[in-house]
């Protein structure tokens, strides 16, 4: 086996000193160099572009809120000063973003979870401290932007006491990740043989209907898919 192979088949965790190192970067380069990727030259003005145009309610807030409705809910790999349990109107979850890097392979192609219009999502809004914005917005573009298969963009996150502006990562229909109108048996396919350097996308929809069950959400959409995939892989006792 050669060094390139091995090095290219190797996990990467997804954790703060992975993206602190921009290793999931590296192992773009390494493994999918076909694969366009952004700068940071590109994220830091991404980043300062949004933070400029802050819309009002903004003055109130130390920092900014990040709305999570995936693994930033169990695994956001950054400094956060307080979590609200919000609902966002107007956009729903989908798995509509194609995986072929990641959780997925070019054989076992995997889906990762955007938000699309319509409906309604609850999740967690993040609030990252003003004093902590330059650094730990970097490691957040990092990890959703590196493709550019997101969007970032202000919308209104509402909690039991109050509405307040944040920041959601919505899906890119232009890009060539990008799929829309999967049926469920093909969703339920690629999340049950989906895998990569990242692990699986059963890991990835576990997880996220596990931590937002104990946060009192519950995603009838996720759960019937999760149910699905587990039906599939012969496992009913998850």
């Amino acid at each position: 086996m050669s060094e390139d192979f091995s090095r290219a088949n190797q996990s990467v965790a997804m954790t703060r000193a992975a993206l602190e190192q921009d290793l999931i970067r590296s192992h773009f380069e390494d493994s999918h160099p076909e694969v366009p990727l952004l700068t940071n030259d590109e994220f830091r003005s991404s980043i300062a572009t949004l933070l400029s145009d802050r819309p009002p309610g903004s003055e109130h807030i130390d920092g900014i809120h990040l709305f999570a409705y995936g693994s930033l809910v169990w695994n956001p790999c950054i400094e956060v000063a307080e979590r609200h349990t919000v609902r966002l109107e107007g956009y729903h979850r989908d798995f509509c973003l194609s995986m072929e890097q990641g959780r997925g392979s070019p054989e076992a192609p995997g889906l990762m979870l955007s938000l699309v219009p319509g409906g309604v999502s609850e999740g967690v809004a993040l609030r990252v401290a003003e004093r902590d914005l330059e650094s730990e917005l970097l490691l957040v573009w990092r990890r959703e932007m590196l493709t550019g298969a997101y969007e970032p963009r202000w919308v209104t996150l509402t909690s039991a006491e109050r509405s307040f502006p944040g920041i959601a990562f919505v899906a890119n229909a232009e890009h060539d990740r990008y799929i829309e109108g999967l049926e469920d048996h093909d969703i339920v396919h690629r999340l049950s043989t989906g895998k990569g350097v990242l692990g699986s996308c059963q890991e990835y929809l576990d997880n996220t209907v596990a931590h937002l069950r104990d946060l009192g959400i519950e995603d009838d959409y996720l759960e019937s898919i999760q149910y699905a995939v587990h039906a599939l892989r012969g496992d009913t006792g998850r």
